[in-house]
């Protein structure tokens, strides 16, 4: 992160012309920038409310923030995360299932929505009569993995023997790693996985469009900050579209998913960056957007999520030491 605001982005602009963007900042924008940014933080909680019944609002958008949190900053960070987002929300008396099957739900549907992104840009930008052929490759590979994803979620729903060979096999790989690193084999197989298809068949047939909006609510809800930001720095709507904003954003957002970077550093900047650049978009004023939107949907969820964990550990003491055992593990 820190070679990618040195180095990289002063070869585009200097940062003397992004602070002028920034500091030329009306009351009213800066008023709708930060209005996006709380919506953004506002929308952690839903998609796990709809896939964990009977959980409130407030513990699934602190599970979630110190979840997301620790995802930029704790080796293996998505696995952390949904370490952490299970050890708190067992404080709050959920099954070890339930917790499980919600976690599960949550990421895939994260992923799917990720995926088909891409697709719907370019349909926005061919209905817009544009085109862009990083869009064209990035959506059909999107294209090619959602198909994928989905084929193997319903083959999984709709067939009890498959998950029961899927999981049988899933078990056998894990436990053939865990020998590497002298550790017990796992102690579930086949049959807890095809029970797991049944539970989740359930909970689906009555939240699975609770679940979709909830997830589409809180990926678009991270593009509105993209969006709202770009406007009030100044990129006007015959530099970058809507249409063309969206483009950008959802490329990057399925580059930042992979899991090279923590948060996708550096990735999701220079690509943002070049693709806004290639829009149209004036250089300081799309730094600048780039610069804030980045702050606004890492630094401060980052900031939230340390301070939902603290909290919880203050309120959680025993849980807390079990949770610093855990990252002990980890690392």
């Amino acid at each position: 992160m820190a070679a990618i605001l040195v180095i990289f982005l002063p070869q585009i602009v200097s940062y003397e012309e992004v602070w002028h963007a920034l500091r030329d900042l009306s009351w009213f924008e800066l008023a709708a920038v930060f209005a996006a940014a709380v919506l953004n933080i506002l929308t952690y909680g839903p998609s796990l409310m709809a896939a964990l019944p009977g959980i409130r609002y407030r513990p699934a958008l602190a599970a979630t923030l110190a979840s997301q949190a620790s995802t930029y900053i704790a080796p293996g960070g998505p696995t952390v995360g949904l370490g952490i987002a299970y050890l708190m929300l067992r404080t709050r008396g959920f099954s070890r299932r339930g917790i499980t099957l919600a976690l599960a739900l949550v990421t895939v549907w994260n992923q799917l929505v990720t995926l088909a992104f891409p697709p719907v840009a370019l349909a926005i930008l061919w209905l817009a009569g544009e085109g862009d052929p990083l869009l064209e490759t990035v959506s059909l590979i999107g294209l090619l993995l959602l198909a994928a994803l989905v084929g193997l979620v319903v083959l999984g729903l709709h067939s009890a023997s498959f998950a029961r060979r899927a999981g049988d096999a899933a078990a056998s790989l894990v436990s053939a790693g865990l020998r590497l690193w002298r550790r017990a084999p796992v102690g579930w197989s086949g049959d807890q996985v095809a029970h797991f298809r049944g539970e989740a068949l359930e909970l689906l047939s009555r939240r699975w469009h609770v679940l979709t909006l909830g997830t589409l609510a809180g990926h678009l809800s991270v593009f509105l900050v993209l969006f709202v930001t770009l406007r009030a720095v100044g990129v006007a709507g015959p530099e970058v579209t809507l249409a063309e904003a969206f483009a950008a954003w959802s490329i990057v957002r399925l580059l930042g998913a992979i899991p090279i970077l923590p948060a996708g550093f550096g990735i999701v900047e220079v690509g943002l960056t070049t693709a806004l650049l290639g829009f149209g978009g004036g250089e300081a004023a799309v730094v600048a957007a780039v610069v804030v939107y980045r702050f606004l949907t890492v630094g401060v969820p980052l900031v939230c999520g340390a301070i939902a964990g603290a909290l919880w550990r203050r309120h959680h003491p025993s849980e807390a030491e079990q949770l610093g055992a855990t990252d002990a593990a980890w690392t």
